[in-house]
């Protein structure tokens, strides 16, 4: 049984327009998942829509073959969900273990340490780090969730090329090491490459591509 599945979902603004027509997809445990597709064709509206942090028009979404609905979204979102932002959404006036700490069942420490971060850096003000830095703080955040899925929008946009690539590694470690199904939408190929399943929004239909 999949983790996470898209069933029949449509989705359209209230102006009528469609974004997502009649999309099925199976995520599983243990797998990273690139979505790509160009702007505006719906790639963060399916990360919406796979977190609760929306709902469809028509169809549904899934986890453990049941409809996210039935138990309500805030359920879904606080148990299940782990959401990695571009713009990192960490508490500014926190330090990356305070952050951490804020949804973490596991210590924070062993994580970030884990991520590269030295003992100094974890216990400074997060606006004193720099962006690959932050970005390795929302990671850990997410990791140190029990959630099982980590939803990632654009977690490399921001960053330079060799953090990025750092920061891509550590996305397929947490599933392939953690065992979180990892769903990434980006724009980049080169996370597309690293991801063991790459799927395309091409005019509100969703297909697997070949890479």
């Amino acid at each position: 049984m999949p983790t996470l599945e898209l069933k029949n979902v449509s989705y359209a603004y209230e102006k009528g327009k469609a974004v997502l027509q009649n999309v099925s997809a199976e995520l599983e445990t243990g797998k990273m998942y690139a979505i790509l597709g160009p702007s505006g064709s719906g790639k963060t509206t399916l990360l919406s829509l796979l977190g609760g942090l929306d709902v469809p028009t028509q169809g549904g979404v899934l986890f453990g073959g049941e409809d996210i609905t039935a138990k309500g979204l805030e359920h879904h979102r606080r148990n299940h969900i782990s959401l990695i932002f571009q713009s990192y959404n960490l508490i500014d006036y926190m330090t990356p273990v305070e952050n951490v700490r804020l949804t973490a069942k596991l210590d924070a420490v062993p994580i970030l340490e884990r991520l590269g971060l030295e003992q100094d850096e974890i216990t400074r003000n997060v606006l004193k780090l720099s962006g690959g830095q932050q970005q390795r703080v929302a990671i850990a955040r997410a990791l140190a969730s029990d959630a099982p899925v980590i939803l990632a929008d654009e977690p490399t946009g921001n960053l330079d090329a060799d953090t990025a690539e750092e920061i891509t590694a550590i996305l397929k470690e947490s599933a392939h090491v953690f065992g979180k199904c990892v769903v990434v939408v980006t724009h980049s190929g080169e996370v597309a490459k690293q991801a063991d399943v790459v799927l395309e929004i091409k005019r509100g239909h969703l297909k697997e591509r070949e890479m």
